[in-house]
């Protein structure tokens, strides 16, 4: 361990709608960033597409501390491309990941660094605790992560946000994955090393400002798409569906024989048939939905499209945005 090599951080802050946040979360950084033992630490801000004074909130620091840094992508494109296109430009020697919203506590940065500058390339975070959402909440989050890792062949452990800190020698692995939907936990349980990884606890507190952007629609999007990028275990449900569906047929036909030859009580058959009719009618139907899923992924990644489009903090229509305000 060489800890010459470890002298030079980026932050990576993704924001989306969160201007009554990033003056408080700037406070805390510029306050844990002068204590760092390190030789200069960069804030990189992802504006992902918002709609409020997020942009104009991170250009007046940008005014005031050149440390700031902005890319403001064009739209919304998730949280993923967010912290992706910070990745992307960030220029230290590690890089901590974190969101806007005050509910990662920059306080654990310091613990980071430590862990990072003692030999730990990847300095993940685990969650005891999130003050800001509800029990019903928790138990689907709970749900989710044992139906996914049920059905995924890489291990995605549960409570473990996207606030780390990871080193640049696997930033550059990162930067090596093609794939357009993307989710960063999967690729770095894909890619994570045995060893050299440290884990700190925190509790999330409650937002100060705002609302989660994380509705049930798109915590149910992003368990779909987690298990449609890292399993290909639901498309041999068709297999078991299909084994399944003969012992059934097995089973429903020796009733029928015994029931008419032993028990001398034939029953008309209409239900029966169309039972069996609707069952596999909704089996098939189930299966086809699953493939599709698959094949929608495909054409997606064909298409080769660019993960972003940015605009830099330095071209002329963002100082005239903040000269207007």
């Amino acid at each position: 361990m060489n800890r010459t090599l470890k002298q030079h951080l980026s932050i990576v802050i993704s924001a989306y709608n969160e201007e009554g946040n990033i003056q408080a979360l700037y406070r805390h950084l510029k306050s844990v960033a002068g204590r760092l033992p390190l030789k200069s630490v960069e804030f990189i801000f992802v504006d992902d597409g918002s709609t409020d004074g997020t942009c104009r909130a991170i250009m007046r620091l940008k005014k005031k501390d050149d440390r700031v840094k902005i890319v403001r992508l064009v739209r919304n494109f998730g949280h993923e491309i967010a912290m992706t296109a910070g990745m992307d430009h960030a220029h230290g020697d590690g890089v901590v990941f974190m969101d806007a919203d005050l509910q990662h506590p920059p306080k654990y940065i310091a613990d980071m660094v430590r862990l990072w500058q003692n030999g730990s390339d990847i300095v993940l975070t685990k969650r005891q605790d999130n003050l800001a959402v509800s029990r019903f909440y928790k138990w689907c989050a709970c749900s989710f992560y044992k139906i996914l890792n049920f059905l995924s062949e890489i291990p995605i452990p549960e409570k473990m946000p996207d606030f780390r800190l990871i080193d640049r020698k696997y930033i550059n692995y990162l930067k090596r994955f093609n794939e357009s939907d993307r989710l960063f936990r999967g690729m770095l349980g894909w890619m994570m090393p045995d060893a050299r990884v440290a884990v700190i606890p925190f509790v999330a507190p409650e937002r100060l400002s705002g609302k989660s952007k994380y509705n049930f629609k798109k915590a149910g999007q992003l368990a779909l798409n987690s298990i449609l990028q890292f399993s290909v275990k639901p498309l041999y449900l068709a297999l078991w569906l299909a084994i399944l569906s003969a012992l059934f047929a097995l089973c429903l036909g020796a009733w029928v024989i015994v029931e008419h030859f032993i028990l001398n009580n034939p029953t008309p058959g209409y239900a029966t048939v169309m039972a069996t009719i609707v069952f596999m009618g909704s089996m098939n139907l189930f299966m086809f939905a699953i493939q599709g899923a698959y094949i929608a992924k495909i054409h997606v990644e064909c298409k080769k499209r660019p993960l972003y489009l940015a605009e830099f903090s330095d071209r002329e229509e963002e100082k005239e945005h903040i000269n207007a305000d």
